[in-house]
């Protein structure tokens, strides 16, 4: 499941934006076979006096965590290049906006992972197709 914490300043999203960003968000994970239900996005919009970078309140800036549970990636060049599509994904709601963005991805073990009382299923394999299929988590 990648989970994702959008913190922001009040007003820098309208609900459309967070709609379509949450969109492009899903949609990415489900190009490479993830069920569109793993992906969630929150997003936390905090007052003007309750955001601030280098001790000083700002008003343009946006911070985003990212867990990844679904999916962990042992290749250094592959997180690298991970890394970066996300940073292109979230480019028109942040740099394209003037706004500055910092981000990490963690990564957590699969095996501390349940959904719905179930351990996902393998990756790729037939269970977790029938969870893609379904949109939602199934006994397997």
């Amino acid at each position: 499941m990648p989970l994702w914490h959008i913190y922001h300043p009040a007003d820098t999203y309208t609900a459309q934006d967070k709609q379509d960003l949450a969109g492009a968000i899903t949609a990415y994970y489900a190009r490479v076979g993830l069920p569109e239900f793993y992906a969630v996005v929150l997003f936390h919009e905090l007052p003007a006096d309750s955001f601030y970078v280098a001790g000083k309140p700002v008003t343009d800036a946006v911070r985003i965590t990212v867990d990844h549970l679904a999916r962990t990636l042992e290749d250094p060049v592959m997180r690298k290049k991970m890394t970066e599509q996300l940073d292109a994904l979230v480019k028109p709601y942040t740099h394209d906006r003037g706004l500055h963005l910092e981000f990490n991805v963690t990564e957590v073990p699969r095996d501390t992972w349940m959904i719905a009382g179930l351990f996902p299923p393998p990756i790729g394999g037939e269970a977790e197709k029938a969870w893609a299929a379904a949109n939602r988590p199934l006994p397997y």
